[in-house]
């Protein structure tokens, strides 16, 4: 359907549906994936069962779907990403414009993902997954071996998974929802258990818990486990997400794009970061001081994990919520100690506030888990913020994730190599 250029329109004037979509040169679902993207505002109309459209709204996307359409050379703009998922600034972050603290504090982790996705709470969801997906994604992982980390079984699986859903190249919003609403419960389940229990119902942080701790949970550590979820659903646009939006931007389909994150989450910098957190707690549990654990890692020239963040210049939001919570866990004081003692010790030195690593440390230290179990809830709990980008990158302009290189090697005609 070719976009006819309207024209100026009276201001105020409302336009229905297929008025809007003639407009826009789309089919009618399209402009209701506009409106749940953030991209268009509708009402209802009073008394009928139709919404309708700010026209000078509609007109102005339209002229930008225009602009974006043209094939104009690459400008300077072309890699902007439009977002309206977080907002970071003034040390607090936001989650469509709520504070995402608040949000994790009175919120389970899916109800704060469907509110990433579609702009509504829905109170009480739980994700599950269908056994077919769970099955196939289990068979993959459990070929692994022994040694395999979290994120390896994790990117083992979202293949798998993908790999037996046949509808995966469908993009439209609705089918990539439901995508999402099964594969974060898949991960989860292909995860092997820690103990042997029932543990593929009840919320995800239940069921992801089995995963992480041999240790019975008491509704303190899943609350604070529910909340990390919760904090570390998104933050703007990470590393890990800026892959996850290029490989939308090429229409790669949701479970590649939440693949594409994952590989970047492995890195020490990034999702793999609290491991390094939760060794060095460890270490000044075992020797009951921090000043000989830290001088050693300044000695040999690395950062000390678990502190400072370039996005805040004071304390990490994230962190301050949950070391608000693990105090309420008797069993996180030993490490919650050895925290303090970190962040003290560090200070003669640089003083830095402790970020969501070191937060995460306390928590899998106290609960006895794994170095790795922290890289596991990070994964886990930004695999809904990798689908909120998906979504907003499949509205966007096919391919635009294109930056130009800036050549600096010999120039040309070279001769051929001997």
């Amino acid at each position: 359907m070719r976009v006819q250029d309207p024209g100026p329109v009276p201001p105020g004037r409302r336009l229905s549906t297929k008025e809007a979509a003639e407009l826009l040169g789309v089919k009618a679902e399209t402009v209701y994936a506009y409106v749940s993207r953030g991209q268009l505002s509708s009402h209802r109309t009073p008394g009928g069962r139709g919404s309708t459209f700010d026209a000078a709204e509609v007109e102005a996307l339209a002229r930008r779907n225009r602009r974006e359409s043209a094939g104009s050379p690459p400008s300077a703009t072309d890699t902007a990403v439009r977002t309206r998922i977080t907002l970071i600034e003034q040390d607090r972050y936001y989650f469509r414009g709520v504070d995402a603290t608040d949000l994790a504090a009175h919120h389970s982790y899916e109800e704060i993902a469907e509110w990433l996705w579609t702009g509504r709470l829905r109170p009480g969801i739980t994700f599950t997954a269908p056994e077919p997906s769970v099955a196939v994604a289990r068979r993959a992982v459990g070929a692994l071996p022994e040694h395999s980390g979290p994120t390896d079984r994790l990117r083992v699986a979202a293949v798998a998974a993908a790999s037996a859903d046949p509808l995966r190249f469908d993009l439209a919003e609705n089918a990539v929802l439901g995508t999402a609403r099964v594969l974060i419960p898949t991960l989860v389940a292909a995860l092997p258990p820690m103990r042997h229990t029932r543990c593929d119902e009840g919320p995800l942080a239940q069921r992801l818990w089995a995963r992480l701790s041999g240790r019975e949970p008491d509704d303190a550590s899943l609350r604070v486990l529910d909340t990390a979820l919760g904090l570390l659903v998104d933050h703007d646009l990470a590393a890990s997400t800026l892959a996850v939006r290029v490989a939308a931007s090429a229409r790669a389909h949701a479970y590649a794009a939440v693949s594409a994150g994952l590989g970047v989450t492995e890195g020490p910098l990034h999702g793999a970061a609290s491991g390094l957190a939760h060794r060095l707690l460890k270490e000044v549990l075992e020797r009951g001081d921090a000043a000989p654990v830290i001088a050693e890692e300044l000695r040999a020239g690395r950062r000390v994990p678990g502190l400072g963040h370039r996005l805040y210049s004071g304390e990490d939001p994230r962190a301050r919520a949950l070391f608000a919570l693990l105090q309420e866990m008797p069993d996180a004081e030993p490490a919650l100690s050895a925290a303090r003692d970190v962040v003290a010790t560090a200070a003669r030195h640089t003083p830095l506030h402790a970020n969501v690593d070191l937060a995460l440390a306390v928590l899998t230290t106290a609960c006895g888990m794994h170095a790795t179990a922290g890289e596991a809830i990070f994964a886990v709990a930004r695999t809904a913020g990798w689908i909120a980008h998906a979504l907003e990158e499949y509205g966007e302009r096919p391919l635009r994730m294109r930056p130009s290189g800036h050549y600096v090697g010999p120039r040309p005609p070279q001769p051929l190599p001997e």
